[in-house]
Order: C-alpha cells, then structure tokens, then sequence
C-alpha cells in the first residue's frame, strides 16, 4: 500500500479504514460496495467535512495491518472494531475520538453441544482471531476459572468462522455483536447457541468508559474546516 502524501483537505476525500467481515458493522459484498454501523461512520464524518457521505474511499484491513496502516499514514480514519487500550492511547500515532457501541466479549458453541458454561469447555478448542484484546480476554478469564483449552488462532474473521463451521474447534469467541453476525451468516443459524455468558465488558457506545472507536492519525484532519449549514 502507497502512503498518502497529501493532507485529507487537499485530497477531497478521507481514507477510512474499515472491517469487510462483519456484517452489520464493516463489511463488503461481491458488487465491492461497503456497509455497516462502522462504515456509515465514515460516510457522516465525510458528510460533516466535506458536504459529501461519499467523499470516503475505504480500505479494508485486518487486525494485524489496522495500526500499521494508521502509522504509516495510509489512512485517515480507523472506524473498524478496534479496542482502546491504555498502551493503544499512549503508544500508537493516533487518538481515540468517541465511543461508538456498547459490547462484551461472548463464546457461541453448537446447538448440541450441550455446553452452557465456561467450564464446559474444559479440554476443548476455542477458535479466536489473532492479535486482538478478544484473545487475550480469552486467555485471562479461562486461567481466572481454571478452564484448560487450546486455542485455534486465525489472522481474520471470516477464517476463523470457517474454522469454527468446519467443526475444527468447539467454540468461536468475539464480542458479542460479531457473534450475531457471525450466526446469521451460518448455513443454519439455529444450530448454534450464544452462551449466557459475559466474559468482558466493552462500552462501544456513545457514553461510558470507551472501547471500540474510530482512531484519527495523529494531524491527519489539519486543514479541514467542517462545513456548517
């Protein structure tokens, strides 16, 4: 990916980088069009910056590329399922703007299965995507409750509801709302079950202590005056 070498004012248009796997809050469809809670995000900060929700070109990013590329300047915006961390807020070249959904971190299993706790899952494999605070809430609270498990790491969503579907583990965790997502896009979603069961609490929304949030690169805004009407 090119680093963008001109301010977003000069651009006409704000780079937003976004999730594409997760129906309802970041996702893509096969025309290439973007959609979701997170995706409209950018479409009102461009609105509200440039009298236009379309002056926004989207990038689609993983875990592992989403603070890379805000580093490296290939972005304006991160609006993509992202946790706020304190080391996230004092480390990375960005700050956290506003929260934007309240959550917690939840494990879906088979209908079947007959699992409905934690403890249930003793001995078992739990699919979990890679470099995010949901693997290591997962490692956290299953040493808390002194549950053994093997975890089954993917680098993005949509393979590790793969993997999961594929029965290669006994559960899938994210934050609940994925987990929704994540159901509705099985081939029979009423085979599987969300446990009653919250293993972190995430303030997503527009109050409270935040967690997920759009991330703005450090400077990236200067010289943008938002049209007022």
């Amino acid at each position: 990916m090119v680093k963008l070498s001109k301010p977003s004012g000069e651009r006409g248009k704000i780079v937003c980088g976004v999730n594409a796997q997760v129906p309802g809050f970041g996702f893509v469809d096969s025309a290439g069009v973007f959609s979701g809670f997170d995706v409209d995000f950018c479409r009102a900060l461009a609105a509200a910056v440039f009298g236009d929700p379309e002056a926004v070109e989207f990038r689609a990013l993983t875990s592992s590329e989403r603070f890379t590329a805000l580093q490296a300047g290939e972005i304006d915006v991160l609006s993509r399922n992202t946790t706020w961390t304190l080391t996230r807020d004092t480390e990375l070249t960005g700050n956290f703007v506003h929260t934007m959904f309240y959550d917690g971190q939840g494990m879906m299993v088979a209908a079947d299965s007959g699992f409905t706790t934690l403890k249930d899952l003793d001995g078992g494999t739990i699919c979990v995507q890679t470099g995010t605070t949901t693997e290591l809430n997962l490692a956290d609270v299953m040493a808390a409750e002194g549950i053994a498990y093997t975890p089954a790491v993917f680098e993005d969503s949509n393979a590790t509801l793969a993997a999961y579907a594929e029965g290669r583990c006994d559960a899938i965790t994210t934050d609940k709302s994925g987990l929704v997502s994540n159901r509705a896009s099985l081939p029979d979603p009423s085979a599987h079950v969300i446990m009653d069961v919250t293993m972190s609490k995430e303030p997503l929304g527009p109050h409270g202590a935040p967690r997920r949030r759009p991330v703005v690169r450090h400077r990236a805004m200067d010289g943008i005056r938002p049209l007022h009407r």
